[in-house]
């Protein structure tokens, strides 16, 4: 295990920013993220599409396309070293072998034209000096070891052969080969039906306390987040708006959009036709308006929302909120609870 950072964080980014150049301008994906993930611990990151959730992550491996994409500015400590500052080739020994990363459509993840076992050998071959004998043994160990029947005979099939599922199940299967310290889940259920979603989820949050890893999980749905993080970061036009452990952030949002978020999860004692939806869409990154990003859609919104940006409010030690009226949010949330 490599050396946590001096105040025992696994991980530690600061003031990320990360930019594309685009034919309206430049778009700031990611604009002064900051946070920390402790040894052990599953970080929730969540907000609507083009919020910048997965572009943060992204940057974590430096895996950010260039161009039109760069990463401006910012630090990114994992394990003691800055990311940023490492060389091409010192960033691909941790890519894989200590940070991995589940992406969100497996079927464009993985090699059409490859056998399954083929994929998952090739990342010990190349990490851990497997020969091709250790490989293909710890390829069908890991299949077996996230579910998949029959390991030893699907190890040699194509990606298409296998369900949607199932292949989600591969795709943790080659991120955990190497024992990561590290594990990014990027919208890991999407297109996937409910009954497998909590399968996937489950499997996850096993494989987890089996292994020791820290997980970052990436999800527009709170409600995904709910049973799984120790921590809960809401992203919004590119910037952090609340953080928050998991459950004082459930019980006492001291943001707007959280709020919107928390009221947007379904309710299956509600009535039918009452889900709430935020008014609005996210905002165009190259063209933001003065003041707030959300004050165009904000129900609490006033006129300094629209013409200053927020301070970023300390609530109470851990929690933290992007807006002007945070401790009076803070407050009804509480008064409410």
């Amino acid at each position: 295990m490599r050396d946590t950072s001096t105040n025992g964080n696994l991980l530690e980014v600061k003031d990320l920013r990360t930019h594309f150049e685009t034919e309206d301008g430049v778009v700031k994906a990611v604009d002064g993220v900051s946070f920390a993930l402790k040894q052990g611990e599953t970080l929730g990151i969540v907000g609507e599409s083009g919020s910048g959730k997965s572009v943060a992550n992204l940057s974590l491996m430096r895996l950010i396309p260039d161009p039109p994409g760069k990463i401006v500015s910012g630090e990114i400590h994992f394990g003691g070293r800055d990311v940023l500052k490492l060389s091409t080739r010192e960033v691909r020994d941790i890519r894989g072998k200590q940070i991995a990363m589940i992406f969100q459509d497996p079927m464009t993840s993985l090699n059409p034209l490859m056998r399954i076992s083929k994929q998952l050998m090739e990342v010990t071959q190349l990490h851990l000096g497997h020969s091709r004998e250790q490989a293909r043994a710890h390829a069908i160990k890991m299949l077996e070891q996230v579910g998949i029947p029959d390991a030893r005979e699907r190890a040699d099939s194509y990606p298409h052969e296998f369900s949607g599922g199932m292949r989600q199940r591969v795709m943790i299967a080659m991120a955990l080969s190497c024992q990561p310290e590290l594990l990014i889940a990027d919208e890991p259920t999407t297109a996937l039906d409910v009954t497998i979603q909590a399968q996937i989820l489950e499997l996850i949050k096993r494989l987890k306390a089996e292994t020791g890893a820290s997980v970052i999980l990436i999800t527009h749905d709170l409600g995904v987040v709910a049973g799984m993080t120790d921590h809960i970061i809401v992203m919004y036009a590119g910037k952090v708006f609340e953080q928050a452990p998991t459950a004082e952030l459930f019980a006492r949002p001291g943001n707007p959009y959280t709020r919107g978020l928390l009221r947007s999860v379904p309710d299956p004692l509600a009535e039918q036709g009452s889900l709430y939806q935020i008014p609005g869409l996210p905002p165009d990154l190259a063209r933001l308006p003065p003041g707030c990003p959300f004050a165009p859609r904000c129900e609490r919104a006033e006129d300094i929302c629209r013409t200053e940006f927020p301070p970023f409010v300390q609530l109470t030690r851990e929690h933290h909120s992007l807006c002007h009226f945070a401790n009076e949010i803070y407050a009804e949330s509480k008064g409410e609870g």
